[in-house]
């Protein structure tokens, strides 16, 4: 399907993850976006080449775009291509749309795109409403994540 991707046993290949988010952000609330893509785009994020770790959404007038994300021009595209950092309008639900609204009036909260995916064909984004994290909070983060890999160690297992 997507290349040499992984494929999950319900049909869904992660194309891009940002892993930066879950360092960055507390992630609150997730929801899942369609995202409005031209030819080339797509081929290129099946291939792999897309970033979403300077990513962010915003609501604008009832609408959702998705700034700062990086899909690299699909070579065999040449004039076709899109500027690879444009904004891009995701699709859901207006019920969704107001909630992201709502939540994201509060300082401090903003939506960023953790990852894309195929589900049944389409490409999905993954967004996630997120609070920024302070930088005691980050280092809690590692010092458990170091806990967690010694005892697995001490345990003689991986984490899968």
């Amino acid at each position: 399907m997507a290349g040499n991707k992984p494929e999950s046993k319900d049909g869904e290949a992660v194309l891009a993850r940002n892993r930066a988010a879950s360092h960055e952000y507390h992630l609150l609330d997730r929801f899942e976006a369609g995202i409005v893509l031209q030819g080339t785009e797509v081929k290129s994020i099946r291939a792999g080449r897309a970033n979403l770790k300077d990513g962010f959404a915003k609501v604008v007038d009832g609408e959702v775009f998705l700034y700062n994300a990086h899909v690299s021009p699909y070579d065999p595209g040449s004039r076709e291509n899109a500027d690879p950092v444009r904004t891009r309008k995701l699709l859901l639900n207006a019920r969704e749309i107001r909630k992201l609204a709502k939540e994201t009036h509060t300082p401090g909260v903003t939506i960023v795109p953790v990852r894309l995916y195929t589900k049944a064909g389409r490409i999905k984004v993954e967004i996630a409403v997120a609070k920024g994290k302070k930088s005691f909070d980050k280092r809690e983060a590692i010092a458990k994540k170091d806990v967690e890999r010694e005892m697995a160690r001490a345990r003689g297992t991986r984490r899968a």
